[in-house]
């Protein structure tokens, strides 16, 4: 009965120590010419969660497209000394085929900005540092824009923490309507201060105006900041391209500012996007007296009202990055927005640039452009098709020792074959991943699934397919300890868990799982087994080869006990993990999070009964 699953499974989520490979940097040419950059970093160094420093960075960065860079533009800190100072320098960056890679630290003692680029526009953050903060970079028009380039309406939304005390935080939206003349005339903000919870504070501004200097906008909005207003002061703004997303904050203080022009139609929010933002949680603030700060970059794939989502996220008190995925579905409104639980977001003509405010308990803000399109040839992989078999987990969020793949691309294979020994060939496919041969359940001209080799210690993973002796382009991917993903019902990684009974029949809404009930939940991506199998072998059943990395799990919020967590017995390419349905579980579908130690996996649900009397 359970390898009647596991194939089940595989078809629907289908149709040595070496040095690590280098990073892909054959994507350069698309992060190429002068860009305006800013980047706001927010050091959290007190144990309520206030800033203890600040730092902007703006101006100009020229990429010559093969991987060197220059840049010129002022540094403000707030740590003793709040001189505006001239910033010049150099320095490297690597971007792949699908536009995702990094940048050189921008100054001394900054972090590598991780993130993606598309469309001329950048957007990243150093989660891998020991602070918070958000990178954004676009290209200059040419020619320079000027008065007249910044016309139309506007939604544009702030973060700023103008004291860095946890207290005084804000963000807020507006809207602008430059002539194409200077003149803007009224603004009017709405938004949330830290200190006042969920009660909105309104602001009104008058007589607001803006002028042009090489090429950048200076936004004179007036007045100073308060404890009961939401901007003010002077802002230097940017524009991308063709005019549609700004960009920038104040020359003086650590805020950052993302705007769009208004579209007039209801935006078509659908395929891949790649996001990056800066945000302080202030669940715990009110009651508490501490808030948290994140940062993160990732990748969004939206498709019919339904999203997934990746972040590679750090936290201000943490200070160690994780992946987190997760899913959820979405409905646009009239007027073209959206909401989650955390943020409301806005888009651009075409929804190109999607941004977002964070709303509740959350204030910050949040960018997402939309991912570029490849040209296959031959024997090819996306750039950005390299999933979670089980979740569809997106391509930034990197692999793990023993996770089940799937591979998109094109010419990957000649006809589909199957084969649940897991060969390291099949139908005259081979995988390679850094060198090594990757056992194999399934290929098909347009997808593959293999499993990763466990010796696969390096950080980065070379990706490549040889199809009849001819071989694909590499792609490389970050390699974590974990990265978990549930498999689904139907799949894809959004719905039911493909979760047993202990009878081994599958948990559905129409036969839920009870509290106090002992299930095997199947997923993959738990990384290295003890005792260890040899690639493409089955799970042993005595001893049992068990997970080496710390693995929990949480149904409805609620931590569950683990009485079993590894390879599934006798069946290949599967992890396993039984748990403990844990008393106070809300009856119906509850959230399914399973997590690492470098790694939350969420999205899929439980269907739970509601407690026996």
């Amino acid at each position: 009965m359970i390898k009647f699953v596991l194939l089940t499974l595989l078809a629907l989520a289908t149709l040595s120590a070496q040095t690590a490979p280098p990073w892909d940097n054959s994507g350069n040419n698309q992060l190429q010419g002068s860009y305006y950059f800013r980047q706001v970093i927010w050091v959290m160094t007190s144990e309520n969660g206030s800033v203890g420093q600040a730092i902007a960075v703006y101006g100009n960065i020229v990429f010559d497209g093969n991987g060197k860079y220059t840049l010129s533009g002022a540094q403000i800190n707030d740590s003793g000394d709040t001189a505006v100072r001239n910033l010049s320098g150099s320095g490297t960056y690597s971007i792949s085929a699908s536009g995702f890679g990094f940048i050189s630290p921008l100054f001394t003692n900054a972090g590598t900005i991780y993130g993606l680029v598309s469309r001329g526009i950048f957007v990243g953050s150093s989660t891998e540092s020991q602070y918070n903060d958000l990178f954004i970079a676009a290209k200059l028009a040419s020619p320079l824009p000027t008065l007249s380039s910044f016309k139309g309406n506007y939604t544009m939304l702030s973060v700023d923490t103008p004291t860095g005390n946890v207290y005084d935080v804000r963000d807020s939206a507006f809207q602008l309507n430059p002539d194409g003349n200077g003149n803007i005339g009224s603004v009017n903000a709405s938004g949330l201060i830290a200190a006042n919870g969920s009660r909105v504070v309104n602001q009104s501004l008058t007589g607001v105006q803006y002028r042009f200097s090489n090429g950048g906008i200076n936004l004179s909005l007036g007045g100073s900041l308060s404890n009961t207003n939401l901007i003010a002061g002077t802002k230097y703004l940017y524009l991308s391209e063709n005019g549609d997303f700004v960009f920038g904050g104040s020359p003086t203080a650590w805020d950052m500012i993302v705007g769009v022009r208004t579209g007039t139609n209801s935006p078509n929010f659908n395929g891949l996007y790649y996001q990056a933002g800066l945000d302080q949680d202030n669940t715990q603030l009110l009651t508490n007296g501490y808030a948290d700060i994140y940062s993160f970059y990732g990748s969004l794939k939206a498709s019919s009202g339904v999203l997934l989502n990746h972040q590679r996220l750090i936290s201000g008190y943490d200070l160690v990055p994780y992946e987190y995925t997760d899913s959820g579905t979405f409905t646009i409104k009239p007027d073209g927005t959206y909401e989650d639980p955390a943020n409301r977001y806005f888009f651009s003509p075409g929804a190109a640039v999607r941004i977002g405010l964070g709303i509740g308990s959350s204030l910050g803000v949040n960018v997402a452009v939309q991912a570029p399109s490849f040209t296959p040839s031959g024997v090819f992989i996306d750039p950005t098709g390299i999933l979670n078999a089980a979740s569809s987990a997106l391509f930034t969020a990197g692999v793990a020792p023993g996770e089940l793949l799937s591979i998109y691309g094109s010419g990957l294979a000649s006809v589909p074959v199957a084969d649940s020994s897991f060969p390291f060939e099949l139908g005259g496919v081979k995988v390679l991943i850094n060198d090594r041969p990757a056992p194999i359940y399934a290929v098909s001209p347009t997808q593959i699934s293999a499993v990763v080799p466990f010796g696969t210690s390096e950080n980065i993973a070379a990706i490549q397919v040889v199809n009849q002796g001819v071989a694909s382009n590499k792609v490389t991917s970050y390699v974590n300890r974990t990265a978990p993903g549930v498999f689904t019902q139907p799949p894809g990684g959004i719905g039911t868990a493909a979760a047993l009974h202990p009878d081994y029949s599958l948990i559905t809404t129409d036969k839920p799982a009870l509290i106090g009930e002992a299930i095997a939940i199947y997923v993959t991506g738990l990384g290295t087994m003890s005792p260890a199998v040899g690639d493409g072998q089955p799970g042993p059943v005595n001893p049992l080869s068990v997970a080496t990395n710390p693995i929990s799990v949480r149904i409805g919020g609620l931590p569950a006990t683990i009485t079993f967590v590894g390879l599934a017995p006798q069946l290949v390419g599967l992890n396993q993990i039984n748990v403990i349905i844990p008393a106070g579980v809300t009856a119906g579908n509850a959230r399914l999070e399973i997590s690492g130690p470098d790694f939350i996996g969420a999205g899929a649900v439980l269907p739970v009964g509601a407690a026996q009397p």
